[in-house]
């Protein structure tokens, strides 16, 4: 497949996707600028991050920090690109990360949220990631625990608290799912009403995630198409 070709296809896949947000946004009543389109490169060549900056692509994540840093390292050249830390950052990688991410959507335990602490430089957005099942294996806080968390997170120099992030379960209907995390980001805004965004919704389930209030969309295959081969 030729350079050419590719590029053409991922213009239809962004066109088409970003189209699909636009009208789930308005059939909910919102407009499409109160969402922040975060495409998911894991797995790609670099490459493919330079090609979506090139079709208006500005928002961007990775969930493993060995890849995200290189990948950071090699579009420092492309002008206004954030990249978005989604997955889960290890406390000895956390200060490395703070070098490159414009925000961390996966703050979820107290070792990760003072590794980032930074008494100088620029605050890192951070979203408090909550577990909505009941397997503590998963990643995220417990519901029961969020406020603990969040008081770190509020209490702790160097981070500027943007809201919740989740992912649903996979054995639940994800507008149900969606709607609890709505109501944990409800009681988050009660420690601290500047933290109203909502990182929710992927490549299947974004429509109902913006319908429960979703500012934040993390879209990985219905854009980037198949991933290659992890290795």
């Amino acid at each position: 497949m030729s350079e050419v070709s590719a590029s053409a296809e991922l213009r239809e896949r962004v066109d088409t996707v970003f189209g699909r947000i636009a009208d789930a946004t308005r059939a909910v009543g919102r407009e499409p600028d109160e969402i922040t389109t975060i495409v998911v490169t894991k797995f790609h060549p670099v490459s493919l991050v330079r090609e979506l900056h090139a079709l208006g692509v500005r928002d961007v994540g990775e969930n493993r920090h060995q890849e995200a840093q290189a990948k950071a390292r090699d579009t420092a050249d492309l002008d206004g690109l954030r990249w978005h830390f989604v997955g889960q950052l290890q406390s000895k990688k956390a200060r490395q990360a703070r070098a490159y991410v414009h925000a961390v959507h996966s703050l979820d335990r107290a070792s990760v949220v003072d590794a980032l602490s930074a008494e100088t430089g620029d605050a890192l957005r951070g979203f408090v990631q909550v577990n909505l099942t009941d397997d503590p294996a998963r990643g995220g806080v417990a519901p029961d625990d969020l406020e603990v968390l969040v008081e770190r997170v509020l209490a702790t120099p160097g981070l500027r608290l943007r809201g919740v992030m989740a992912v649903a379960p996979l054995d639940e209907e994800p507008r149900r799912a969606f709607a609890r995390l709505r109501d944990l980001s409800e009681r988050v805004r009660r420690l601290d009403p500047a933290a109203d965004r909502i990182s929710a919704g992927m490549s299947h389930d974004f429509a109902d995630a913006i319908a429960e209030g979703a500012t934040h969309l993390r879209i990985g295959t219905a854009i980037t198409g198949n991933r290659p081969d992890a290795g």
